[in-house]
């Protein structure tokens, strides 16, 4: 997913809600933090998007439904967005505060309160896929991420056992020799 394919999400996603105001939880939260081409990010095709307040998953399920998988949007445009709720993430604590704001004229005044770096990239770490450790070694490659601040921020995971919190220090402490 690109920038202008984001913008077009982001603002099907204001108008679905009625909201100016939509959380980004996934790999697109990219966008907001960064102009860099990242194409472990590009090469998804969805966007995963939240109401700021959903309580009980009707907000996701409305997203869902209106642009998401396989929806008249996703064949219309090649790209969707999955409605999530915000804590379908495992975050560090204090990622609300640290919401990096996204907003661009293609948005038509909704903002995208996009993940910063840091926290995305703890959450993909915590999800743990092939594309996940590979969307978190481009953002370690590209340094996007500093390693002494996830270092700081996962001892700051609630609800997680120290045994996954030891893996993700290991992960950190061993620089990516890949290349």
């Amino acid at each position: 997913m690109n920038r202008k394919q984001f913008d077009h999400t982001v603002r099907a996603a204001g108008a679905i809600l009625a909201t100016d105001q939509v959380l980004i939880i996934g790999s697109q939260a990219v966008h907001g933090s960064t102009d860099a081409k990242i194409p472990e990010a590009e090469r998804s095709i969805e966007v995963d998007i939240s109401a700021l307040k959903d309580d009980n998953g009707k907000k996701a399920d409305l997203i869902d439904g209106s642009i998401g998988e396989l929806s008249i949007f996703q064949e219309t445009f090649g790209y969707y967005a999955q409605g999530v709720t915000p804590d379908t993430a495992i975050l560090s604590s204090g990622w609300r505060n640290r919401l990096v704001t996204y907003e661009s004229p293609a948005t038509n005044g909704v903002k995208a309160l996009c993940l910063e770096l840091h926290d995305l990239w703890l959450s993909k770490a915590m999800a743990n896929r092939e594309k996940d450790r590979e969307f978190c070694t481009a953002l370690l490659d590209r340094n996007l991420v500093d390693r002494k601040i996830l270092r700081t921020r996962v001892n700051k995971i609630r609800g997680v056992t120290s045994a996954v919190k030891q893996h993700l220090l290991q992960t950190l402490a061993v620089p990516d020799t890949h290349h």
